[in-house]
């Protein structure tokens, strides 16, 4: 029970690839809803839909890799 979540600074888990795909997952939905809701009706644009995905788990990656051990942001202290 007493696991650090937060990995080391510069380095990444496999639980951090499998977070960042979750989140990749989840911007999906999101990036139709906003589609959308701003053209009035039902839109799928898949460039954009995979656009924001990758773009949603690089950003979470890079995130985990700038984060030290206590979650503080470019520092292991």
């Amino acid at each position: 029970m007493g696991d650090n979540i937060f990995t080391s600074l510069w380095s990444l888990k496999l639980s951090d690839w499998q977070r960042g795909l979750v989140i990749a997952i989840l911007t999906t939905p999101i990036t139709v809803i906003y589609d959308s809701a701003m053209n009035g009706g039902l839109v799928f644009d898949w460039k954009k839909v995979v656009a924001g995905a990758i773009a949603g788990g690089c950003g979470y990656l890079l995130k985990n890799l700038l984060t030290g051990v206590n979650g503080k942001l470019l520092t292991n202290k």
